[in-house]
């Protein structure tokens, strides 16, 4: 799996379809707009290139000033898996609000956690990277985040 590196680019350079996506965010996160399809009309950008770049792209003050992040795991459905995953992101210094999980189905379950990154003593990359490699993570995405 590869690791996630994250780069800090001036706006001016961005390609179109990511500044749109941005302000499609925008929109969406202050209800400028009813819906996805609502925005990217309006912006003039398609669904395809909103999702493509919507988990990618972030202004700046948001990476910066945002304490909370939120993640989704694919789990295999085995006995510790859960206080495993839970003792990295404590190791990370990050702190759990809130846990919530599926009951396993067909050996699998998704658990979703929102952590407050105010402690948190390691990169966010380097965060996620260890928890991809754990042998029963199937998937981590960055859902989210906030304050």
């Amino acid at each position: 799996m590869k690791e996630e590196t994250f780069y800090l680019v001036r706006e001016d350079v961005l390609p179109e379809a990511m500044k749109k996506t941005l302000e499609v965010k925008k929109m969406i996160e202050r209800g400028k707009a009813d819906s996805v399809a609502d925005a990217v009309n309006r912006v003039d950008l398609s669904r395809s290139a909103f999702y493509k770049y919507r988990d990618a792209v972030f202004p700046f003050h948001t990476m910066v000033k945002e304490k909370i992040i939120t993640l989704f795991f694919h789990l295999e459905d085995r006995s510790g898996t859960l206080s495993h995953l839970l003792s990295v992101v404590a190791g990370a210094g990050c702190n759990v609000l809130t846990i919530h999980q599926t009951i396993p189905l067909q050996g699998r379950a998704n658990v979703t956690l929102s952590l407050s990154t105010n402690g948190m003593v390691e990169e966010i990359n380097l965060l996620l990277s260890k928890l991809k490699r754990l042998e029963f993570v199937e998937k981590v995405e960055i859902l989210g985040s906030g304050a």
